[in-house]
């Protein structure tokens, strides 16, 4: 069974950074593609980055130029940098992948459990 396990999430003040962390586990043959959305209170699931197996990235315009998506050293693990953050950025972020199980030859997409992130003073 192909997982993401999060972490990271936390109260940080305006202005601050965090680091949010996924990591796929089980069996599988490769990661097509990385990225984290996030649920804002009253609103829909919206992309904030995603990064391909090929190393292309983007980002939503509200996050362009404070977030920063990429691969960890450890492998099948990404990192969201979140920096400059506003207390519009309070949401819970979700990981996304998708992945090719072992056992079987199709795209198939995952998501994390969620976790929280708090910009506030």
């Amino acid at each position: 069974q192909v997982q993401l396990v999060e972490s990271g999430g936390g109260l940080v003040q305006p202005g601050g950074s965090l680091k949010l962390s996924c990591e796929v586990s089980g069996s599988i043959l490769r990661i097509n593609a990385m990225g984290w959305y996030r649920q804002l209170t009253g609103k829909e699931r919206e992309l904030v980055a995603v990064l391909t197996s090929g190393g292309k990235t983007d980002y939503a315009d509200s996050v362009k130029g404070r977030f920063t998506i990429r691969r960890a050293g450890v492998e099948n693990t990404v990192y969201l940098l979140l920096n400059g953050l506003k207390s519009e950025d309070t949401a819970v972020y979700y990981c996304n992948a998708h992945v090719t199980p072992v056992t079987e030859n199709r795209d198939l997409e995952v998501w994390g459990q969620g976790t929280l992130v708090t910009v506030s003073s």
